[in-house]
């Protein structure tokens, strides 16, 4: 399982501990990952992902799943989540036509 957003595409980051005797070793920064579910409204079902904190905000601050990823450029958006994108565009488009 990757160590990667599925909404901003933050990751692992690399650094060094710094003892007090000035001595370096490596060591690594891993993001604040989280197994959470949106409900999408277009689609009538949960979407479960593993998000970022920053990423479970951010798309709380964008009135959801649905209007974050319809109203987000694709070129912004990582491949997972422009996989769900067009899953919710094409169901939009299904209830549109009938709708109509």
């Amino acid at each position: 399982m990757a160590r990667r957003c599925g909404i901003t595409g933050k990751g692992v980051l690399t650094g060094n501990n710094v003892s007090h005797a000035n001595n370096k070793t490596r060591r690594r920064f891993l993001p604040n990952m989280q197994e959470t579910s949106f409900f999408s409204d277009i689609l009538g079902t949960p979407v479960r992902m593993r998000l970022t904190t920053n990423g479970i905000r951010t798309v709380e601050h964008n009135g959801g799943l649905d209007s974050f990823l319809l109203g987000t450029p694709d070129r912004r958006l990582p491949s997972e989540a422009l996989v769900l994108k067009r899953r919710l565009e094409r169901a939009r488009d299904k209830k549109a036509a009938v709708a109509a």
